[in-house]
């Protein structure tokens, strides 16, 4: 009783320290979920709108995509028609060609042999030359007869006919030679003209297939694209949809935590307090109890009852003692505590309460060894399993770490394409830039010689017209000033003649040599300018082209980059899943050699144990029914 009430007072201590952790727990995890359940709100909110985006995204891409195999069925469909149809156009061209050309060397043939003797009849020729020549106009006709003969008028039908019936009567082989000419000449234009036909519609037939396959080619990469896209659509609102699957699942949860703990929390004080005045009116009670425990009166109660007990029990104490024995026997054989237990019970309690507490242990321990024996089972086939997934794990780790590495060379081999490619566009553009500059540097020099040059001319040219004015006026002044007559007293003698200067010849002819080279240094300049601009006007469509051709280069070994960067996201996304599966796997096997290795590696040992403690507990059990203690141990 005493021990009670230190346990209960020990309780109240433990209950407070329990009500103050409480406290802190709930303005705790009060404070938490709740900003975890309006974070997962707004992430709700957020998820929706972006599923609902990336919905319509994929019913857009399906059906864009739906179009353009569609149109790129109907455009093979017709390739296919238009292809069926060319064969067949051939075929009958083939056909017609060939029986062209047969009718056209029948024709010949006719024709030469006619030619050799036209004027003479040859029904009346005897010798074997013109038999052999008769039977080539004959086949010749009678080929045309079986043949063509809707391309005959029935008066050249008749014709034909008579002249083959070698009847005397028949017209004379010029009238032959004539009609097989005609349709010779006829037959070889008609030819010409089929063959003719024939080149157009295989051209047409190109230049159709060329623009179909284009369109089939341009529609099957642009679905190639959008069905990337539609993937990557798929992959991220699938994403998407089962994050907000977790998150609506967290906030159920976080949901229902946070009101079981507004009301485990609310009623805390109310249970804390009821459980407080509950404990001190059972120390109240319990001090009550001891203290009438304690009294005299009790103490010569219980020596009366102790009394009536140890006579009781006397009668039954040696039976008691060989069970005892034989059970603490087989405790100490067996090493198991709960056969001490039963030890212990044999000596204390009813042989009824014991002989069903050793039936009761024989049955555990029959039930132990069935569940030891599928626990054995269960272990080899769970260790043997975890052995294969983790070795076919593996063998996916190392194909998805072989392709993540031969992504990654690929793009850095784009990588360096592009960067390649971008150097020599950014190159040509400097190059045009330069060029640019110096072309316009060339120009601002030409316009200056230009200039120069045509203000030479306009300066000497003045010059020299002075000059020439000057000597032209000098000479006829001097022509008329000596054509005067002298009348009168001869004057004092007057000026002398007004002489050209000797040099001005010379200066006036190397001013006009000046002019000329001037002229010709701007007609010289004028080409080279033209040159120039031409030669630099070449050099910016070649580069024009060639930063265009490098663009698109550029363009398509992004695309190609992107796409290979998509795979290695999946592969490494892949590689991540498939190493978390291998350390799930690699836990899984350490927990199950953690709880199979020792029943493994003792099985057989406890079975046998288990089997002899069992025939113990029987041979206990057979001396409850008086078998002898002495069998006992011999069994033993």
């Amino acid at each position: 009783m005493k021990d009670m009430v230190a346990q209960l007072e020990q309780e109240g201590v433990e209950d407070e320290e329990v009500y103050e952790t409480m406290g802190c727990w709930c303005e705790t995890n009060d404070k938490l979920k709740t900003k975890a359940i309006a974070d997962e709100e707004r992430m709700i909110s957020d998820l929706v709108a972006s599923i609902e985006g990336f919905t319509a995204n994929v019913a857009r891409l399906n059906v864009e995509i739906a179009n353009l195999e569609k149109e790129s069925a109907k455009n093979s469909q017709a390739l296919d028609t238009a292809t069926a149809l060319r064969k067949k156009e051939l075929a009958e061209f083939n056909a017609e060609e060939k029986e062209s050309l047969q009718t056209i060397s029948s024709l010949k043939s006719a024709v030469i042999a006619l030619s050799k003797h036209h004027g003479a009849s040859m029904l009346q020729a005897e010798s074997s030359t013109a038999e052999m020549q008769q039977v080539k106009i004959d086949v010749a006709v009678e080929h045309i007869l079986r043949k063509h003969s809707d391309m005959l008028t029935p008066k050249q039908i008749k014709l034909a006919k008579s002249f083959m019936q070698h009847d005397a009567k028949a017209p004379a082989s010029g009238e032959i030679f004539g009609l097989l000419k005609q349709m010779k000449e006829t037959f070889e234009t008609n030819l010409a003209n089929s063959q003719k036909d024939d080149a157009q519609s295989e051209k047409e037939y190109q230049d159709m297939k060329a623009a179909k396959e284009s369109e089939i080619q341009a529609g099957n990469e642009l679905a190639d694209t959008k069905t990337q896209e539609l993937a990557g659509a798929d992959e991220k609102n699938a994403q998407d949809k089962e994050n907000l699957e977790n998150t609506r699942a967290d906030l159920a949860a976080d949901t229902e935590f946070l009101a079981d703990l507004k009301d485990r929390c609310q009623n805390m004080d109310q249970e804390y307090e009821e459980r407080t005045k509950t404990r001190q009116l059972e120390i109240q009670a319990t001090s009550k109890a001891l203290a009438f425990l304690s009294s005299d009166e009790a103490h010569d109660l219980f020596s009366k009852t102790f009394n009536f007990v140890q006579v009781r029990a006397k009668t039954h104490s040696n039976r008691r003692a060989m069970v005892s024995k034989a059970l603490m026997h087989a405790a100490e054989k067996f090493q198991d505590p709960r056969l001490s237990t039963l030890a212990t019970q044999a000596r204390m309690d009813a042989f009824a309460k014991v002989k069903k507490s050793v039936e009761d242990m024989i049955e555990k321990l029959l039930k132990e060894q069935k569940d030891e024996i599928k626990h054995k089972d269960f272990c080899i086939e769970e260790i043997n399993s975890n052995e294969r997934d983790t070795e076919m794990k593996e063998r996916d780790r190392s194909d998805l770490e072989a392709k993540i590495d031969d992504l990654t060379s690929t793009i850095d081999k784009l990588t360096k394409e592009i960067d390649g490619l971008k150097a020599q566009i950014a190159e040509l553009q400097l190059q045009m830039k330069r060029a640019g500059e110096d072309r316009e540097k060339q120009n601002k020099e030409f316009q200056d010689v230009i200039a120069d040059q045509r203000a030479t001319q306009k300066l000497l040219e003045a010059a020299l017209g002075i000059l020439k004015g000057f000597y032209d006026k000098a000479a006829l002044v001097q022509q008329s000033a000596s054509t005067k007559a002298v009348s009168g007293q001869a004057p004092p003698p007057g000026f002398k003649s007004y002489e050209k200067n000797e040099k001005s010849g010379g200066v006036m002819g190397m001013m006009q040599a000046i002019i000329d080279d001037a002229r010709n240094m701007q007609a010289e300049a004028i080409r080279g300018e033209e040159s120039s601009q031409k030669a630099y006007e070449n050099f910016v469509i070649d580069s024009n082209d060639a930063v265009t051709e490098k663009s698109k280069a550029v363009v398509d070994l992004s695309e190609q980059r992107a796409r290979t960067e998509h795979d290695k996201v999946r592969a490494e996304t892949e590689h991540e899943q498939t190493m978390e599966e291998i350390e799930s796997l690699m836990n899984a096997n350490a927990d199950l050699h953690k709880a199979c290795d020792f029943t493994l590696k003792n099985f057989e040992l406890r079975q046998t144990a288990r089997i002899d403690e069992v025939d113990a507990l029987r041979q206990s059990l057979a001396l409850f029914s008086g078998a002898s203690f002495a069998a006992f141990l011999e069994h033993q």
